[in-house]
């Protein structure tokens, strides 16, 4: 919930405490940090706390990138008045204008599979996964529509071409390449991530083939969690030529996958040479040259 510092306005403290997280070093890992700032009486757009307050902590901290901004932003969060905290809201711009003058990239999660907003139906290709956790489900009303948050999240890139943005998931358009692939076209200040679709990369092998090798700049790997036993599948699906095999989770893909077998030099750019040109604080150290 976002509380209100003077005139109605969102205060930072609750914006960054609810929304963002740094990327900062280890000796030997990356982790994701919570970011919280003393926002008390400061209001994002007022003076010069905001945008100067999160610039003063990426840079003491040695922050890298800010993310991962959760779902919860454009689907639940909510201003002091009680209404919903759309994505494009331009109040929040100096943040993400602060990201741009840094030059740190933005991690975002917008909305959930277009599928948790429809009915549960046959015609649902989600139907399982949403008998069996229903609370994955979000029905429009009283949530706003997927095509709604969409559009709020493209202004939001659209408007803000100065600031690097990383939209998770491939935007939830793994099932329709040719609208990411439009996106990606139009917004040069736009990456992603296959995390937690490759069920819909791997039924479609020679579209995403051909969408990775055009976009091979622009993609990075990730993955929602840390499951060795699942990675295998990644690798199966992104570097061989297999075919008709299972997903690890049949809850969320009923049918079988095929490999993309995809240049040697693609798959370097995604697992990791994409993730060092975009966040180059990252240590080379174990990565090969």
């Amino acid at each position: 919930m976002y509380a209100a510092s003077d005139g109605g306005k969102l205060s930072v403290s609750a914006f960054v405490d609810c929304l963002t997280s740094t990327l900062m070093p280890t000796d030997s890992i990356w982790s994701w940090t919570a970011t919280t700032l003393s926002g008390s009486g400061v209001a994002v757009g007022v003076g010069d706390g905001s945008p100067l307050g999160l610039a003063g902590n990426v840079l003491l901290a040695g922050a890298l990138g800010v993310g991962e901004i959760n779902k919860g932003f454009g689907l639940n969060a909510r201003k002091a008045d009680g209404t919903r905290l759309h994505l494009d809201d331009p109040e929040l711009d100096p943040i993400w204008q602060t990201a741009a003058r840094l030059n740190i990239p933005i991690f975002i999660h917008t909305a959930d599979p277009q599928e948790f907003f429809e009915p549960i139906d046959y015609k649902n290709e989600r139907w399982l996964e949403l008998a069996l956790y229903r609370d994955r489900r979000y029905p429009v009303p009283p949530n706003p529509s997927f095509e709604e948050l969409m559009g709020e999240r493209d202004r939001l890139f659209k408007r803000n071409p100065k600031t690097t943005f990383v939209t998770a998931h491939l935007g939830w358009h793994a099932n329709d390449l040719g609208r990411l692939a439009k996106m990606l076209d139009t917004m040069p200040n736009l990456y992603s991530e296959v995390g937690a679709v490759l069920y819909d990369l791997g039924r479609q092998p020679r579209a995403a083939r051909e969408f990775m090798i055009k976009y091979q700049d622009r993609i990075l790997f990730g993955k929602d969690s840390y499951q060795p036993d699942e990675f295998p599948y990644y690798w199966r699906v992104f570097e061989t030529a297999d075919e008709y095999f299972d997903y690890y989770r049949d809850y969320h893909a009923f049918w079988k996958l095929y490999g993309l077998e995809l240049p040697d030099q693609v798959l370097k750019k995604l697992y990791y040479q994409n993730a060092l040109k975009l966040v180059p604080g990252i240590p080379r150290a174990g990565f090969p040259r």
